[in-house]
């Protein structure tokens, strides 16, 4: 006996189990995301392989958990093949239902008081909401906090108090000789903004921050890897952009190539953004700065096509959204990377890295070559300090030459 779930789905049997009642209005929420139909078929069946097991345990909706999942794919596996993308197909649906308001959000583990866990989160608000810094630099300032409580307490419980100078000594030393020197350079900075915020917090009175050994870092040790103009063109012209992908990404690339955006400011770009009259780009920059950027001919060209031609149908407001369902956001300048990278080894373009960073690098250095002022140069890359822009006078080889002295002996 077939059963119609909607327009696109039809399974052997009817459905079951608690979670039956739901899989057509899963399969309309796919099939508007932009799931093909073979996957709406995949997400759905699973879906209703699923209830069943809920049905026969027997589990309420109101009951699933993430642990449910994990032990029906344990059950699935010893009489089915596993396939790839089954724990995926299932957080989606789970996911889909608290959406609806038929699954209750999972409550985390609450931890002890005066815990490792407990004293980091607690950090982790107060970095978000009192300091408003970057999601990205919580991320690394947590974890590196966690490390270090870790080191010091174990299992025990946190007592900031006992918190020493020689501590903190300790774990850098430690620490540093196994991680990569710009890694080392902000575990310290984190560090230092952990002890700053343990003494705000009245545990200790003493300024721990100041005992942070200092990792060697050599102001301007190394020359920024930029990619050549020459490259960027041979770039642009591999891609084809008579496909929607080709499309996306070559407005991507250009962003990168004309404007020296940072991956992370490619992703959160979204559509209000764009001021189309005035020809200006208002960018999301590291904490909460703004700058606004005249926008390019080309590059508005690039972004309009995509947009009326090739973006997916989709309620969010950002500007570049995945090829493939769920047609979404991006999570963050990671996927910019991939595209770069991908986009690169697709070419025959030998550049410097594979990152998205040497784009804003050789923007800045061919502007010092075309005599741009440093102060021209950081405003267009939004920094807030002209020491961060001066590292790109070391690039500027013609120049340095001129000022070099001839080598004694050499020929006049």
């Amino acid at each position: 006996m077939k059963v119609v779930v909607n327009s696109q789905v039809v399974l052997s049997r009817v459905p079951e189990g608690p979670i039956a009642p739901y899989l057509v209005m899963f399969a309309d929420s796919l099939s508007a995301t932009g799931y093909s139909v073979a996957w709406i078929h995949r997400h759905v069946l699973l879906g209703a392989c699923f209830s069943q097991w809920l049905g026969r345990k027997p589990v309420a909706l109101q009951d699933i958990t993430t642990d449910h999942l994990t032990r029906y794919l344990r059950y699935r596996a010893r009489r089915l093949q596993p396939r790839c993308g089954d724990h995926a197909a299932l957080v989606h649906l789970v996911e889909f239902l608290r959406r609806e308001g038929v699954v209750p959000e999972e409550r985390l583990a609450v931890p002890e008081p005066f815990s490792v866990e407990h004293r980091v989160r607690a950090y982790e608000v107060y970095l978000r909401e009192e300091r408003a810094l970057a999601a990205a630099t919580i991320v690394y300032y947590v974890r590196f906090a966690r490390d270090f409580l870790k080191y010091r307490f174990g299992a025990k419980a946190a007592k900031l108090s006992c918190l020493s100078a020689s501590d903190v000594v300790r774990f850098v030393r430690h620490q540093a000789p196994r991680l990569h020197r710009k890694c080392a350079k902000l575990m310290t900075t984190a560090l230092r903004s952990f002890l700053r915020y343990v003494r705000y917090c009245g545990d200790v009175d003493a300024d721990l921050a100041a005992a942070v050994p200092v990792v060697p870092n050599w102001s301007m040790a190394s020359i920024p890897r930029a990619i050549a103009p020459q490259q960027v063109r041979q770039l642009l012209a591999s891609i084809d952009r008579r496909t929607a992908t080709g499309r996306r990404d070559y407005a991507i690339m250009l962003l990168l190539a004309r404007l020296g955006l940072r991956s992370g400011e490619v992703a959160s770009l979204k559509l209000e953004d764009i001021d189309w009259k005035a020809g200006l780009l208002s960018v999301h920059g590291k904490s909460g700065h703004r700058n606004e950027l005249p926008l390019p001919a080309d590059v508005g060209k690039a972004i309009a096509a995509y947009l009326k031609r090739d973006r997916p149908h989709s309620a969010s407001r950002y500007v570049f959204l995945r090829v493939r369902a769920p047609a979404c956001a991006f999570q963050g300048g990671g996927a910019i990377t991939s595209i770069v990278r991908h986009r690169l080894q697709r070419s025959d373009v030998d550049a410097p890295t594979f990152g998205a960073h040497q784009f804003r690098h050789g923007l800045a250095t061919e502007m010092l070559r075309r005599g741009a002022s440093l102060g021209e140069i950081g405003d267009l890359l939004g920094h807030r300090h002209l020491q961060t822009t001066m590292i790109y006078t070391k690039v500027d080889l013609e120049a340095l030459r001129e000022l070099a002295p001839p080598w004694p002996g050499s020929a006049p």
